[in-house]
Parts: structure tokens; C-alpha cells; sequence
């Protein structure tokens, strides 16, 4: 699991960075808004503690331009701001959670846990992509009504591509997720996608898998008025 934690107070971040990494998280840190919000559009996180007086751009302005941009990454708010309309404001902005300092580290550690749970993808038994359909309770793959056989690897790969389709992934977020290892030869997930195109890709279909130059990946969702390729 990988976490943002957006907090100011250098001392405070660091603590709790260890103590998250202890927990065996991936953890990176903003000290300001600004930066914060680019870290969110730049890597995809699982979810993301938020400080409220943050310098450059506040924690409130910082949540309600995620929601307003469709990121629904699971956010809790973690401030010394805790008046009851405050956090009446936190959560209707979109927070999934509302702590305030000071705080035991045991009940972050568990509210964390428990929007995870909530929030988690795990949950899709039945994922699509256009004619691409993905069982997760059986790991088998269709594409229009075909069965596509896979190996573990491929089905792990096709599987994270599928819950984050339309979103560009770099080789090493892909390295990270499915192979659990940032040691390897990145030419290894080239070499995957390839596989995979030739089992998933039809004649006369649209294309799922994209290249995006100088980023990574992309499965697409095909639009509505799309025509078949000739």
C-alpha cells in the first residue's frame, strides 16, 4: 500500500513515516499543498493523510480540488483544527475520516486500516474494459465471450492495468505493484505487455493496451462511438 502523508511539521512527518513504513507501507511525504496536489496527479496512492494549515495551499482547498477532479483516493484528515464545524466541513469536502491532534498512533494506524477496507478495489469481483472481462474469483479472462488462457504473472499484470484502466502507468509503478520489486530489469514489463496484447487483442476491435510515449501504459476504455480498426 502506498502513502501520501501531506504534513508541514517536519518532526511529526518523520514519525510518522517511520512508523507507517514499520507498519510496511510505502510512504511519501509533502510538506506544503502545492505540492501535495502534484504528487497526486503524478502517482497513484492508496490513500493520504492530510494536514489542514498547510503552507501554499490549505488542506481544505487541497481536498475539495481532488474531488472536484474525480480523485477518489481515501483521504484522512489529520489536524489541531478540530471544532465540530470543521470537521463538518472536512467531511463534506470529501474526507473519509477526520482525526484530530493530538492523536494515538494506534487509532491512525487503524483508521487507516479501516478505509482501506472500505475503499479497497479488492472488493470488484467482476472487472470490464470494453468486451474485456476479467472474474477475479476465478482469475479467468474473456474477450468477447472468449476465454484468454494466462499465466500468473499475466493475469496480475492484466488485473492491475484493469482496475486502473484510463489512468497511464510508468513501468516502475507497474514493477512495483506486480512484481514487488524495483531491482528488476524494466524491460521486463515491456515484454509482458507484449504477451498480453497478443492474447487479448483482436482483429477488427479496438485496441485495449496503450503505449504512451515516455510515460508507460494505458488500458483504455474504448468510447461508445469508437469504430472497429480495419
Amino acid at each position: 500500500m502506498r502513502v501520501l502523508l501531506i504534513e508541514d511539521e517536519h518532526k511529526l512527518a518523520a514519525f510518522l513515516k517511520r512508523a507507517l513504513e514499520e507498519e510496511s507501507y510505502t510512504v511519501d511525504v509533502a510538506y506544503d499543498g502545492e505540492t501535495g496536489l502534484m504528487m497526486t496527479q503524478q502517482h497513484i496512492y492508496d490513500a493520504i493523510i492530510l494536514d489542514i494549515m498547510l503552507p501554499k495551499l490549505d488542506g481544505f482547498a487541497l481536498l475539495s480540488r481532488l474531488r472536484t477532479q474525480g480523485d477518489t483516493t481515501p483521504v484522512i484528515v489529520l489536524t489541531a483544527r478540530g471544532a465540530p464545524e470543521e470537521r463538518v466541513m472536512g467531511l463534506d469536502l470529501g474526507a473519509d475520516d477526520y482525526l484530530p491532534k493530538p492523536f494515538h498512533l494506534e487509532e491512525l494506524l487503524a483508521r487507516l486500516r479501516s478505509v482501506l477496507r472500505r475503499s479497497s478495489p479488492e472488493k470488484a469481483v467482476r472487472l470490464q474494459c470494453g468486451d474485456l472481462l476479467l472474474d477475479t474469483r476465478s482469475r479467468t479472462a474473456y474477450r468477447a465471450g472468449r476465454e484468454i488462457p494466462l499465466t500468473p504473472r499475466e493475469y496480475s499484470l492484466l488485473e492491475y492495468l484493469m482496475r486502473h484502466k484510463n489512468q497511464t502507468l510508468s513501468r516502475s509503478l507497474i514493477l512495483y505493484h506486480v512484481w514487488s520489486n524495483m531491482d528488476i530489469d524494466s524491460n521486463i514489463v515491456d515484454v509482458y505487455i507484449k504477451r498480453l496484447r497478443e492474447k487479448i487483442e483482436i482483429p477488427n476491435a479496438p485496441q485495449l493496451i496503450q503505449t504512451v510515449r515516455g510515460s508507460g501504459y494505458r488500458l483504455r476504455d474504448p468510447q461508445p462511438s469508437e469504430e472497429p480498426h480495419t
